[in-house]
């Protein structure tokens, strides 16, 4: 397909994804479906420009004063991707699949300039504006900045699997993607983001992965795993162990050493740890399936229980942009609910002078640090553990990240650590 079929494609997928509410992957899914004509390289560029319109969709509707789909995807294709109106019209007049030719009307508005002093923050941000107030609160006068950087596209990072390879290993493995260290963990391994109609490489395919050498995870990801200190020989409970990230990770830092207690109230949501322990040669974890008495055994027992809350995802808009448009009040105060029993129950587990650790892929304060608040406020036999010392002694003072700091935990950004979005708070029992 040419980028004029690319186009056309991208404005359908647009039109179902606004009309029909559908989750951007299933559009894409079901484009590609019934569209069997287009190649992988084209259905790669489709979703990239479809993406890219999602993750700027508030700047991009106000500079062609208008949310229409057309509009939407040639602003991206002309400001985003670099092509030009007239190059765009020549191609269109020779394709019987490309959309009408862009009007003068359209042309004037594509090449308008940004009024960055009297346009709203919320806009320069690509941000709801009902979030503009308390994003507000964590993010000051850099605001703008951190919600640019929530709006590009994500790296791909790679965690290396200590217990069965080594960083420069699966580097030589990976040579062809061209992976590069990360500074602030040495060992793991980035493959930058493509521009334009760039593919993100399937390194799930290769012998490396297969063999269980790394997993894919966010270096942000990888940074609060680290954090959590588990070490080798303790008791551990991750309590909502999902599809086994975080647990995989917290196995390679303790050497399989200890035991780790791998547990999701939904049997749905940890089906695909059991094949992914085996790969990455994973034994000191215990997969515990929900039943009423499942952790009955483990009050009070615990050097580490391992929070990975539920939450709106925010911190993870650069992945998923479609989410950061339906963010709802509903939505937000079901998370908050779910935050706060969640961390009533885990915390029974935790054994005197044990640690409790909260963590969110959320940059909204009302899912962080004012959950943990209304936390400690009502249970006084914890306490949260400075984050700036901890942070010290993990990564040192010089560190290429600057998270946010505040008096119950720490935040990590694209923008700041160049990272998805997480917070975490480590809480100690007294």
């Amino acid at each position: 397909m040419r980028l004029s079929g690319r186009i056309s494609a991208a404005i359908e997928i647009i039109e179902i994804i606004k009309q029909h509410h559908a989750p951007v992957s299933l559009a894409l899914k079901n484009w590609g479906t019934s569209h069997r004509f287009a190649g992988s390289g084209d259905r790669a560029a489709i979703g990239n420009l479809v993406y890219d319109v999602l993750r700027k969709q508030n700047l991009h509707a106000h500079l062609m004063q208008s949310e229409n789909a057309r509009a939407l995807v040639l602003s991206v294709v002309i400001r985003d991707w670099g092509f030009r109106v007239d190059d765009l019209n020549s191609d269109f007049s020779s394709d019987k699949f490309a959309p009408e030719k862009i009007s003068e009307q359209e042309k004037t508005l594509l090449e308008a300039k940004i009024d960055k002093k009297n346009t709203p923050k919320h806009i320069l941000a690509n941000i709801p504006q009902c979030l503009e107030t308390t994003l507000g609160k964590t993010f000051g006068e850099i605001l703008v900045k951190e919600g640019k950087a929530l709006a590009l596209r994500p790296p791909l990072d790679l965690r290396v699997n200590k217990l069965l390879s080594t960083s420069d290993k699966v580097q030589k493995a990976l040579e062809r993607f061209s992976p590069e260290f990360t500074k602030i963990i040495p060992e793991a391994l980035r493959i930058k983001a493509g521009e334009k109609h760039a593919r993100t490489p399937n390194v799930t395919a290769d012998e490396a992965y297969k063999k269980g050498w790394f997993e894919i995870q966010d270096l942000g990801s990888q940074i609060v795993s680290s954090l959590v200190g588990a070490k080798e020989g303790e008791q551990v409970l991750d309590y909502c162990a999902g599809a086994g990230g975080k647990t995989l990770a917290l196995a390679a830092n303790m050497q399989n050493k200890g035991q780790i207690f791998a547990y999701d109230n939904d049997r749905n949501r940890l089906k695909p740890i059991y094949d992914r322990l085996k790969r990455n040669g994973v034994r000191n974890v215990q997969t515990i399936a929900p039943n009423d008495k499942a952790l009955e055994n483990l009050i009070g027992k615990m050097d580490r229980v391992i929070i990975d809350a539920p939450c709106t995802g925010s911190g993870t808009w650069r992945r998923r942009p479609d989410t950061k448009w339906k963010l709802s009040e509903n939505l937000l105060n079901e998370r908050l609910k779910q935050q706060a029993e969640i961390l009533q129950e885990a915390a029974k587990y935790v054994k005197k002078g044990g640690q409790l650790t909260y963590i969110t892929c959320s940059i909204l304060p009302a899912e962080n640090i004012e959950q943990i608040e209304k936390f400690l406020e009502s249970n006084k036999e914890f306490n949260a553990l400075p984050s700036d010392s901890i942070w010290q002694k993990k990564f040192g003072s010089n560190s290429v990240a600057r998270p946010y700091f505040d008096k119950c935990g720490l935040t990590l950004t694209p923008a700041s650590c160049g990272t998805d979005g997480f917070y975490i708070s480590i809480m100690q029992r007294k």
